[in-house]
């Protein structure tokens, strides 16, 4: 791994830095034993994730005092998705931590505030971006059991109680201007002078408690000291999983069974890309059983298509809980969502045509899949032409982007998959058919007033 020196010349304002301390307690100093910074947590090591959790959150640099374990984390570093920050490595051997001239390094390295962290902690990606909007001069944030409320002199003391009987995660976010005066106190404590500065901090009123947000799927922190905190912190990391176009039955069905698949798929080491692609086979399957036209074959087909829906969402899944997201990862599995939905409406048109074939009406099926098609094939190129529009931020007025959005989010989802089964098992899917054909095409003709020209700011050309 590469070791950029960081740079200098660039003031690094607000919450930049993050100082990790993989192998031992923040605040007392002691060795972690019953969990490590290299136990697997989803798929990854804990230090790993603890990583890639700050780089996704707008972390631009990274300093870590390790210890003999430095070798194994490095290699850590080089699996699975690249960290592409800077990183400085600063052996414990050289860098002391009772020594106040390693806290004057670290200050001399820190612009605005810093994030100090073990990593005993599994944190969420929106829950730091929130505490780098959220820093105040002078004032420091520690995760504990408190809150917020109350008067100041209570909140100090709930603070004092909480650092004294080490009732607080492992990371605090502190001005670096305070790196150096809790160096000072080096000469006083075993070995980390954390603790003790943070005692102090919390008499003088400039501490703020942060709830452990036991009730906020989004920002939320699990401390991990034992297995069963281990266990735990997945349980979290799997319910806080959500899509970006995920409808009522995504919600409520699709998404529960597809964390048993994502499991699965993480243990078997599969990619994103791979699992959309076996979602896709299984899509396709459907469509060739539904063009067999027998009652038999066409719920057997709609079970398929549930199936396929569901494992749909794995790759998501995997995606995010390996930070392999990527932009080409998410067009691919649009584009052939897209392909089997058409591959469903052509083989259910298939199927209907062999029940009627003979008969003056037998062209109706071949119509409306044609219809139903034609207006997935459209409205597919519309959506990518939404997105790049939202993307480049060139909606005209907040209520084109709103229509936008809403097209996206509520209409654009893997919902009618229940549908299409609900169909099958009353025989119906000719019915679908022309549900399909006009559902469609309607979505199609919305989404081309959407994203009409005059729906898109004019950029003056240079």
């Amino acid at each position: 791994m590469n070791e950029p020196t960081l740079d200098k010349g660039t003031e690094l304002q607000g919450l930049s830095t993050a100082i990790l301390f993989p192998s031992i307690d923040v605040l007392d100093g002691s060795v972690r034993k019953a969990v490590g910074p290299l136990t697997p947590i989803v798929g990854m090591s804990l230090f790993q994730r603890t990583v890639l959790t700050l780089q996704r959150a707008g972390i631009r640099q990274l300093i870590i005092l390790s210890g003999a374990e430095e070798e194994e984390l490095k290699q850590s570093l080089l699996r699975g998705s690249r960290v592409t920050i800077p990183v400085r490595w600063m052996p414990i051997r050289e860098f002391p931590l009772d020594d106040a001239r390693t806290w004057e390094a670290l200050a001399a390295e820190v612009r605005g505030f810093c994030l100090i962290s073990g990593v005993g902690t599994v944190l969420s990606r929106s829950l730091i971006e929130e505490l780098r909007r959220d820093i105040r001069t002078g004032q420091v944030i520690v995760a504990g059991p408190g809150n917020r409320e109350g008067r100041d002199s209570e909140v100090a003391v709930q603070t004092w109680k909480s650092v004294q009987s080490g009732g607080i995660a492992d990371f605090i976010v502190m001005p670096a201007s305070e790196l150096s005066i809790a160096g000072q106190l080096a000469a006083e404590c075993d070995i980390v002078p954390i603790g003790r500065w943070l005692e102090r901090a919390a008499v003088d009123g400039r501490v703020r408690m942060l709830p452990s947000g036991k009730d906020d799927r989004s920002q939320w922190y699990q401390p991990v000291l034992t297995q069963a905190d281990v266990e735990e912190a997945e349980r979290r990391l799997y319910s806080s999983l959500k899509g970006e176009l995920e409808g009522f039955v995504d919600r409520y069905f699709n998404r529960k069974l597809s964390r048993w698949c994502t499991r699965v798929f993480l243990a078997m080491g599969w990619s994103p890309n791979a699992i959309t692609i076996l979602a896709t086979v299984i899509g396709l399957l459907a469509a060739a059983g539904f063009a067999l036209g027998t009652y038999t074959a066409g719920v057997g087909a709609a079970c398929l298509f549930q199936l396929a829906a569901v494992i749909d969402c794995s790759d998501g899944e995997v995606a995010r809980l390996t930070f392999t997201e990527s932009p080409f990862g998410a067009w691919l599995d649009i584009a052939l969502d897209n392909v089997v939905h058409m591959a469903i409406f052509g083989g259910i048109a298939l199927g209907a045509y062999q029940q009627s074939a003979g008969s003056d009406d037998a062209w109706i099926p071949l119509a409306l899949g044609a219809a139903a098609i034609f207006g997935n094939a459209l409205s597919f190129s519309l959506v990518n032409r939404a997105h790049n529009i939202k993307t480049a931020s060139e909606w005209k007025t907040p209520l084109h982007a709103a229509w936008a959005d809403f097209m996206l989010k509520n209409v654009a989802s893997r919902d009618f998959s229940v549908v299409v089964l609900l169909f099958a098992i009353f025989a119906k899917l000719e019915a679908f058919l022309w549900l399909a054909a006009v559902g469609a095409v309607t979505f199609a003709g919305v989404m081309v007033w959407i994203v009409r020209p005059a729906a898109m700011r004019i950029t003056p050309s240079a």
